[in-house]
């Protein structure tokens, strides 16, 4: 029979044994834990490698590889544009009406072109689909208060010429030419911080661009043909010259059309759109698209002026008579679309010259809006 203090000890080394024992388990089981672990994240690693890898394809290696740009004879479009030399305008017995001009609300041209109308449906409504997109440095349309010669940029603003000193009909407000909107704020860092374009070429943020997109009824509408560089090749696209010369005035500006949209690039994500390649930008809650000039005119450029006229001439005009702010990125994007077509767009990845602005006697009487 054991003494009580016999008994103490034996409890003593039984608890001690006990921890002992607990101790160890516990430490086999956190040895366990920390391999399974280790081994779930080193087998994890090759699936999260994969998965960044897919968020950072190079598509336009991607592009180099693809059948569906095997071979330029695979573009249906190219060569289709219809060579129409420019003329002097002194030459011409009528001359076709001109763009781009002022679409300042209540501004009608001088040029009479009898019953002449632009088409004033959206475009989609008249089986018209964008088939280029590009643009200008400065605008070449002039809007009283949006662009005009009292707007700023990076490197300034242009003057007006002086036969635009006249007044609106009806607005007691001289007509002065300009190129540049009302945006830009030397202060302010979203107009003055560079942007790392990776796509477009000789860009500049808190600069002024015009952006234009050619529509036609004759273009290789919902297939990968659809855009075309230069943009004369999506135009006349479905359309050969013995068709074309059966045209009159009119079938060509209801057949045939140009958005043209200005904006101020700033450096600020809250100014990101998408997909400008689509067309002009259409939100009313943002006040874009809304307020549109419409007219007859031609094609633009500055191989055109008031002296040497384009004969690509009746087409229809919409323009967009407000200024919008869009980021750097939004021209990015639609650089990098454009490079994912099918033809090469890569001569529209940088702004074109301008167009003086078109003098009054040159520019259609047939204001629709």
């Amino acid at each position: 029979m054991c003494s009580p203090t016999d008994n103490k000890d034996s409890t003593s080394a039984l608890k001690g044994a006990v921890g002992v024992l607990s101790l160890s388990t516990i430490g086999l089981l956190v040895a366990t834990i920390v391999l399974a672990t280790n081994n779930s994240s080193e087998e994890a690693a090759p699936s999260v490698k994969a998965a960044e890898s897919a968020t950072t394809l190079d598509f336009l290696s991607s592009k180099e590889a693809s059948s569906f740009f095997a071979s330029d004879e695979m573009n249906k479009c190219a060569g289709a544009k219809l060579a129409v030399d420019n003329q002097l305008c002194a030459d011409l017995e009528v001359p076709g009406p001109q763009a781009g001009g002022n679409v300042t609300k209540g501004y009608v041209g001088e040029l009479d072109v009898g019953d002449l109308t632009p088409n004033t449906k959206q475009y989609f409504q008249s089986s018209m689909c964008p088939v280029n997109v590009h643009w200008h440095l400065g605008s070449e349309h002039y809007s009283y208060g949006e662009f005009d010669e009292n707007g700023d940029g990076p490197h300034g603003n242009i003057p007006r010429p002086d036969w635009a000193n006249r007044d609106l009909a009806g607005a007691g407000e001289s007509v002065p030419d300009g190129f540049r909107c009302h945006h830009f704020d030397e202060t302010d860092a979203k107009f003055t911080t560079k942007y790392e374009w990776k796509h477009c070429e000789g860009m500049e943020v808190g600069e002024t661009y015009e952006v234009h997109w050619p529509h036609s009824a004759a273009g290789a509408c919902g297939t990968v043909n659809q855009y075309q560089t230069p943009f004369y090749d999506g135009v006349f696209c479905n359309l050969p010259m013995e068709t074309f010369v059966t045209l009159g005035a009119q079938d060509i500006a209801s057949a045939v059309g140009v958005h043209g949209q200005v904006f101020t690039v700033v450096n600020d994500e809250s100014y990101f759109y998408p997909d400008m390649i689509r067309g002009m930008i259409v939100d009313p809650d943002m006040n874009m698209g809304q307020d549109v000039a419409m007219y007859t005119g031609s094609t633009t450029g500055d191989s055109r002026s008031n002296e040497m006229c384009s004969q690509y001439a009746p087409i229809t005009w919409q323009v967009d008579r407000k200024c919008h702010m869009i980021s750097a990125s939004s021209f990015d994007k639609l650089c990098y679309d454009m490079k994912m077509q099918r033809d090469d767009m890569s001569d529209d990845l940088h702004a074109h010259g301008s167009r003086e602005l078109v003098m009054d006697s040159l520019v259609a009487n047939n204001q629709a809006n």
